[in-house]
């Protein structure tokens, strides 16, 4: 290996590991069922089908902590 290759490859591995570090959870969202509107789950992706996105977005898992986005 040569020296532009290691820089490289040395640069690259820096580059992944900061973005590794800067990552954040998804955030959680309140969803409506669309069959039974007294029904509702708290996620961070869709349950299936019958759901539509309601409120949000959450800071934890029961969708009781609103997230302040700026």
């Amino acid at each position: 290996m040569n020296t532009l290759t290691r820089k490289l490859a040395a640069l690259l591995a820096l580059a992944i590991c900061c973005g590794a570090l800067s990552a954040k959870p998804a955030p959680w969202w309140r969803w409506n069922s669309k069959i039974d509107p007294a029904s509702t789950a708290c996620a961070q992706t869709s349950p299936g089908e019958g759901w539509e996105r309601g409120y949000g977005p959450y800071q934890d898992a029961r969708c009781e902590k609103l997230l302040v986005t700026r």
